[in-house]
């Protein structure tokens, strides 16, 4: 028995870019198991968010495929729900973390307990997600832990500071997670979406209130932009279901996964950025070195 997990989006929050109609296909054999998985996520992801009222925290959505409802603001309840698979349904292949939601606001204008309540929800909801299942798959020495990120983890817009924050603070996360598991045969990926049509700039995104006339200038050509472009975004989110289930089913999946051009072209404009900083101020950077000091 293969089996998948996604964890859902919080209620009121913003929709994983995979969710989209599902093709419920047969599961041939353990190849075959993997080589379908995408499919079966997109269904798991769309009747988890269908079932998300449901007081049952196991629904059966296809044969090896079971979505869990889920609070990702507590860690007790993923450590009592994957569990429940592991013994009622059979060993996780694969656990996709798809939580989360956009927080738009400039950084002085967004409240501190806003910024902990995305980190809460972005970061730690995730992390607890994952770390339920770890042990489960360390014990096979197999598994395919994904947690979808943004192109926000690893470039940064004004207006979304406590987001990206969020985002990048995860891209470290799985970054050393996968370090640290590989040696088990434990493939960890960071999965980058672009602009896709979800609700994640609609009803899903939380807005701070404008308070400061400073900013104007900058931020309020961007906010309306992104509301105006919501419905219309670029990314189709089947397609990131495709994308997904082809990660899913090679033997050496990337530690990074970009979706989109615009993604495409963001992130490689930022990281060119950095790495011209750090050429830029390379003889500064050396310049702070012990004589003697030991290198990693």
């Amino acid at each position: 028995m293969h089996t998948s997990l996604t964890d859902p989006p919080p209620t009121g929050t913003a929709t994983d870019p995979t969710r989209a109609t599902a093709e419920e296909e047969e599961l041939e054999d353990q190849k075959a198991a993997i080589t379908h998985l995408g499919h079966e996520l997109r269904a798991l992801v769309e009747a988890t968010v269908r079932t998300a009222a449901s007081p049952d925290t196991l629904h059966r959505v296809a044969d090896g495929v079971r979505a869990i409802t889920s609070q990702l603001t507590g860690r007790q309840r993923s450590r009592a729900e994957i569990p429940e698979v592991e013994q009622n349904v059979g060993p996780l292949d694969v656990v996709v973390a798809n939580a989360g939601y956009g927080l738009e606001g400039t950084f002085e204008e967004t409240p501190l307990a806003d910024v902990r309540r995305q980190f809460e929800v972005n970061v730690f909801g995730t992390v607890a997600t994952l770390q339920a299942a770890l042990p489960h798959m360390r014990r096979r020495r197999c598994g395919h832990l994904m947690a979808v990120t943004s192109m926000g983890g690893l470039m940064a817009v004004p207006g979304m500071s406590a987001y990206c924050g969020s985002k990048f603070a995860l891209e470290g996360i799985l970054e050393a997670l996968g370090k640290e598991v590989a040696q088990f045969g434990i493939h960890v990926t960071a999965i980058e979406p672009g602009s896709f049509r979800t609700d994640w700039a609609g009803r899903s995104m939380t807005r701070t209130a404008r308070t400061i006339d400073d900013y104007d200038k900058l931020f309020t050509p961007i906010r309306e932009a992104r509301q105006k472009a919501s419905g219309n975004q670029l990314g189709n989110p089947a397609k990131a279901g495709d994308a997904v289930v082809h990660i899913a089913s090679v033997d050496q999946p990337p530690a990074h996964l970009v979706l989109g051009s615009d993604a495409l072209r963001l992130v490689t404009a930022a990281r060119t950025a950095v790495d011209e900083d750090i050429r830029a101020w390379e003889p500064l950077s050396r310049t702070t070195d012990f004589a003697d000091g030991a290198q990693l």
